[in-house]
């Protein structure tokens, strides 16, 4: 019985662990808001956007240069992104983003932005 809840335990830490690290922010990437992407939409010279949102959300409302590679699709699409420019993530609300950063910054990408609040924060 006490072994059964030593057990238990440990695994509602460990998914506790596992959920936090998947919200928490990626180290190294910078945080802007909708506002602040504005700026950067102006001056793309050596920015590259990508939205991970689905293909049916990104038809549905997007930002004009932003390229859609939905988030499932991203790590077998890293070769179509430069790892040396500027890249800008957008989602829905941040969390896919954030996610994407992750494999991102993991594949060398060294210069990565997440949009705080995603399109939900978006007014065009």
């Amino acid at each position: 019985m006490m072994i059964s809840m030593i057990v238990n335990g440990i695994l509602i830490l460990l998914l506790f662990y596992l959920v936090i690290t998947k919200m928490l922010p990626t180290k190294g990437v910078k945080h802007i808001t909708p506002d602040e992407l504005k700026a950067l939409l102006n001056d793309r010279k050596n920015r590259q956007f990508v939205d991970v949102r689905t293909t049916a959300e990104f038809r549905a409302r997007h930002i004009k240069p932003f390229k859609n590679i939905p988030l499932h699709e991203l790590s077998s699409r890293l070769h179509e992104l430069d790892r040396e420019k500027e890249t800008v993530v957008i989602c829905q609300s941040g969390m896919r983003s954030n996610q994407a950063t992750k494999i991102l910054v993991k594949n060398g990408f060294k210069n990565v932005i997440n949009v705080k609040g995603g399109m939900n924060a978006w007014n065009d």
